[in-house]
C-alpha cells in the first residue's frame, strides 16, 4: 500500500514527518495486513489447476502479492481457488473443505466450469457453478483462464478486501457462523435442509400411486 492509500484523506501531515508518521484508520491497517497475506489452498480439479500452478511459478510469481504460501490444509488457508470442473461427486468434499477453513475466507471460481458449468453444463454429473453451494467472491472467465487472468482475479479480491469494514464483516458479528450443510450424493445432490420437503413430496407421490393402484384393482374386479 502506498503512502497516499495508507493515510486517511483530509489528514495533513507536515512534510518533515511524512516518512515517519502515518494517520490511518483501524479498517485500513487491518485490511492492508490481510490483503497482503492471503494464503490459497492447494486445491485443483481439472485443467485450470495447471494454469494456477503456472501462476505460482517463477514467470508470473504471485508471491509478489503475498500469496505464495499455498497451504495443504484448509485450516491454514484463506482463499479457496476452485480450479476446474465441479462434478457432483466432488461437491460434498468442496463444501466440507470450505467449512473447515477459518474466517476470514474467500472463494475464487476459476474458469467457466467452476463459474457456470462450462462446456459440461448439461452433463448429468456436473454442477452448473460452485456458487450454488458455497458463496463466491470473484469469478474468473475463460476455459481455461490464463495466469494473467488469475492474477487479475486475485488483484480484484485484494480490492474487495480493501473495502471491507470491521463493523460489517460476518466473522465479527454476534453469534457463531453456521457451517454450510454438506450435500448428500444420492440419485442427485440433496441439501440436508430439504430432507423434510423431499420426504413430504415422496410420501405424497407414493400415496397417489397406491390410491391409483387400488382404484385400478377395483375396476378390474368389477
Amino acid at each position: 500500500m502506498s503512502y497516499e492509500e495508507l493515510n486517511s484523506p483530509g489528514k495533513n501531515i507536515p512534510p518533515e514527518l511524512e516518512n515517519a508518521v502515518a494517520l490511518t484508520t483501524l479498517d485500513r491497517i487491518y485490511n492492508w495486513s490481510r490483503r497482503n497475506s492471503l494464503w490459497p489452498m492447494t486445491f485443483g480439479l481439472a485443467c485450470c489447476a495447471f494454469e494456477m500452478i503456472a501462476t505460482a511459478a517463477a514467470r508470473f510469481d504471485f508471491s509478489r502479492f503475498g500469496m505464495e504460501v499455498m497451504r495443504p490444509s484448509p485450516r491454514q488457508a484463506d482463499v479457496m481457488i476452485v480450479a476446474g470442473t465441479v462434478t457432483k461427486k466432488m461437491v460434498p468434499l468442496i463444501v466440507r473443505l470450505y467449512n473447515q477453513m477459518p474466517e476470514h475466507k474467500y472463494v475464487v471460481a476459476m474458469g467457466s466450469c467452476a463459474s457456470g458449468g462450462g462446456p459440461f453444463k448439461e452433463g448429468y454429473n456436473v454442477v452448473s457453478g460452485i456458487d450454488k453451494f458455497i458463496p463466491v467472491d470473484v469469478y474468473i472467465p475463460g476455459c481455461p483462464p490464463t495466469p494473467q487472468s488469475l492474477l487479475n482475479g486475485l488483484i480484484a479480491l485484494q480490492k474487495k478486501v480493501d473495502k471491507e469494514s470491521l463493523k460489517e464483516v460476518r466473522w465479527y458479528k454476534k453469534g457463531p457462523t453456521q457451517p454450510i450443510p454438506i450435500p448428500v450424493l444420492g440419485p442427485d445432490l440433496m441439501d440436508p435442509r430439504d430432507f423434510a420437503l423431499i420426504k413430504e413430496v415422496t410420501h405424497r407421490i407414493e400415496g397417489e400411486d397406491s390410491s391409483g393402484e387400488h382404484e385400478n384393482q377395483e375396476g378390474v374386479q368389477s
